[in-house]
């Protein structure tokens, strides 16, 4: 994420901020200039609050002259919890404060923002909810907005780590699979490094959940579910890169810059020259990760909290992580990257 000011006072302001603390001045998102700007609540002749500004507390804007109710990223949503569901709307909120986070960083990175792209956000407080992918519908199950429950989940199925946020990044990899790896040419490569997709997933699935991963499944996943399918070792593989990505960029907003310990002899180079792009070369990105785990790590365990960065990145890993990278960049150096919704 970057670090934004106000513009009125220069006050350090933050990406969920409508109010600057200092001169109170309104403040509010422009997705279109990735800005966060001071503005008239009262009649800006440049732009207006999103309608979702009070239910969701969305601080994104839309221009004047904008037919439409909602900013980008409210516009999206296809489907949120009734309007008598308070404890919905409470978690509603939550996960929509999620999704500007995700949204920011699609528009940050110049992906597609197409028209088939859509959520439904359901809590199954009110009846089942299965999170997931289907041609361009993210389902995201509110009740995971609850930190409680959440936690719960993550315990009993032995996460490292489980978020709002990190959720929506991972049915986003789905999205965006066809777009990046089946649409551009790239699939036999993509085989080669994840897998055959073409494997009954229902079958794969159950055989996930009766078995468990294979002792050894850290030595070339991400994560333990990452084993499950090829599909899923892609999504838990590209919300990871997006992970890495926001979280140095926030890094590097804030001017945080880890010298050592020095990682180019790391053996787990070696497997990214054949995935690398001319313009931005993943070891750059992971010789600039690595170090920053270590020292986040160490400050939490300062702190007495387990490690913030709880994974371990084997050379096929990192491999997987370079041709996402490698996907991204190809597809955001060619095609423009804002399709505003309908």
């Amino acid at each position: 994420m970057r670090a934004f000011s106000c513009g009125n006072c220069g006050q350090l302001v933050f990406f969920e901020n409508s109010l600057c603390l200092r001169c109170s001045h309104a403040l509010g998102f422009v997705p279109e200039r990735l800005e966060l700007v001071v503005f008239d609540p009262n009649g800006d002749d440049r732009v207006r609050p999103c309608a979702n500004s009070t239910l969701a507390a969305c601080n994104w804007l839309l221009a004047t002259n904008d037919p439409g109710s909602f900013c980008l990223s409210c516009g999206l949503t296809r489907t949120r919890p009734a309007d008598a569901d308070t404890a919905g709307l409470a978690a509603f909120a939550k996960a929509e404060m999620a999704k500007r986070r995700l949204i920011f960083q699609l528009l940050d990175l110049r992906l597609p923002i197409g028209g088939e792209l859509s959520f439904d956000l359901l809590s199954s407080h009110t009846g089942p909810v299965v999170t997931g992918h289907d041609q361009g519908v993210i389902t995201i199950d509110l009740a995971e907005s609850n930190d409680a429950r959440r936690e719960q989940r993550r315990a009993e199925l032995g996460e490292p780590y489980r978020t709002m946020l990190g959720h929506f990044r991972h049915e986003i990899g789905h999205y965006y699979w066809p777009l990046l790896v089946e649409q551009t040419g790239q699939l036999t490569a993509w085989r080669q490094l994840f897998g055959d997709e073409r494997e009954d997933y229902q079958q794969a699935l159950q055989r996930h959940y009766e078995l468990g991963p294979p002792a050894d499944w850290s030595e070339r996943h991400v994560s333990a579910y990452a084993t499950t399918h090829p599909w899923e070792d892609w999504a838990e593989t590209f919300a990871h890169y997006l992970h890495i990505r926001d979280s140095l960029q926030t890094a590097a907003e804030f001017g945080l810059i880890v010298a050592g310990p020095a990682v180019t002899d790391d053996e787990s180079l070696a497997a990214l020259p054949q995935a690398d792009t001319e313009e931005q070369p993943f070891n750059g990105v992971i010789e600039a990760w690595l170090p920053l785990t270590y020292a986040l790590n160490a400050v939490n365990r300062s702190m007495g909290r387990d490690d913030l960065y709880p994974f371990t990145l084997a050379p096929a890993v990192i491999a997987k992580l370079a041709f996402v990278h490698q996907r991204v960049r190809s597809w955001s150096s060619a095609i423009g990257y804002l399709t505003r919704p309908h």
